[in-house]
């Protein structure tokens, strides 16, 4: 069991826990919501019960459901061949264990049920937008494109191959990347490109973003990196990068030149060489005093008032006024990229001509996203995954029968 890369603290929490808790200083709703997260950790360590919550919830309820079917699972074992028959016909794999390469036969057929290539610098190079980095992505290791790699030989067609599931994301030295979820939905922020201009709805869902990032990236102003500009008061009232209101940034952090401090927003924009910054932060000013965003629309969805302040007219503007002001590179980081092997319904992998591929099956990251290049929200990746392994294992059993 991989704990979730999300820093919860040792507390265990829904994700409509997060939305009240972000606002812990704000609400009588997030002071509550405090609270109960706190006694039920409280709880929980007085009786020994370790509880687990979001993807590691459901993770866990799959893996006791194996063991309970004595089902056999082999880990550190990467996958590293499909065997097929004379016909085409997969039917087995070779596997890596214990320094040894063996081969498991597969009576009905191999699903290929593994994440995509986030990890493997150069197919990001070969398929993704550029720039592109293993050091911005969520994903776990082991997606380093085995499974799509293997297809590929086998003559698999495949799509979306330039497509991530986006996360904007800070990337401090030395750390994991930190995925913006929230943080982008609070006020008295903006995030701009190295002219310090304003280029999108910085409250838009995660993915959408991430391809507003590319879509805006130009000589002169690139938008890879991005700056996330907030001042003192949205700092001192809001949950960022994981860090508590009024808690203050890691001393590395401005040591080591990554994040940016000054006390007035004219010192800053020359800080990161953003000369339009002070009239894109004037502007922005202009918008949040009257509660509306005039360029970008800010605040007009339920989505972006979802993670935003309801104690304000527009819960995700106010003006950017109070100094120190603080800069912090946002890159286009992923939770997984989108494309893989093209399937159908059953989840078998199709090639070129649509004929399917005999014994062979995929669901999760390795296969095209079902999603094709939109994002519903979250468990647009483990909800398909899920139903189509469980496609392909009916298909499977059925042609057993």
């Amino acid at each position: 069991m991989r704990r979730a890369g999300l820093p919860t603290y040792g507390l265990t929490m829904t994700s409509y826990d997060f939305r009240f808790l972000n606002m812990v200083s704000r609400t009588w709703a997030g002071r509550r919501t405090s609270v109960k997260v706190g006694l039920r950790a409280v709880k929980a360590l007085a009786t020994g019960r370790k509880l687990l919550s979001l993807g590691e919830a459901l993770i866990a309820r799959m893996r006791l459901s194996l063991e309970a079917l004595g089902g056999e699972l082999w880990l550190s074992a990467p996958l590293t061949g499909l065997v097929t028959d004379p016909a085409g016909r997969v039917t087995g794999v070779r596997v890596l264990r214990a320094g040894r390469e063996v081969t498991v036969a597969a009576r009905g057929g191999v699903v290929l049920a593994s994440g995509g290539f986030s990890h493997d610098q150069a197919l990001r190079e070969k398929h993704l937008p550029a720039p592109t980095s293993t050091a911005w992505t969520h994903a776990s290791e082991g997606q380093t494109g085995d499974a799509l790699k293997l297809g590929e030989e086998l003559g698999a067609a495949t799509d979306l191959l330039d497509k991530v599931w986006g996360a904007p994301s800070v990337c401090p030295p030395g750390e994991k990347p930190f995925f913006l979820v929230a943080d982008r939905g609070i006020p008295g922020m903006v995030i701009v490109n190295e002219a310090g201009e304003r280029y999108a709805n910085e409250a838009l869902p995660y993915h959408a973003f991430v391809d507003r990032m590319y879509a805006a990236d130009r000589p002169g102003a690139s938008t890879v990196p991005s700056w996330l500009i907030l001042d003192a008061r949205s700092k001192a009232r809001y949950i960022f990068a994981g860090l508590f209101p009024g808690q203050p940034f890691p001393k590395k952090w401005l040591e080591s030149g990554f994040l940016k401090k000054a006390g007035t927003v004219e010192e800053l924009a020359r800080q990161i060489s953003a000369p339009g910054l002070p009239a894109a932060i004037s502007r922005f000013n202009t918008f949040a005093e009257a509660g509306t965003d005039k360029d970008h629309g800010r605040g007009e969805s339920v989505y972006d008032r979802y993670y935003g302040d309801p104690t304000l007219p527009n819960p995700n503007l106010t003006p950017i006024d109070k100094g120190p002001f603080y800069a912090v590179p946002v890159h286009p980081g992923d939770i997984g990229t989108k494309g893989g092997l093209v399937t159908d319904t059953d989840g078998r992998v199709l090639r070129e001509d649509s004929t399917p591929i005999p014994g062979l099956y995929a669901s999760g990251n390795c296969s095209a996203a079902v999603m094709g290049e939109t994002y519903p929200g979250p468990g647009a990746t483990i909800g398909p995954a899920m139903a189509f392994g469980w496609a392909a294992v009916n298909a499977i059993a059925a042609g057993l029968e």
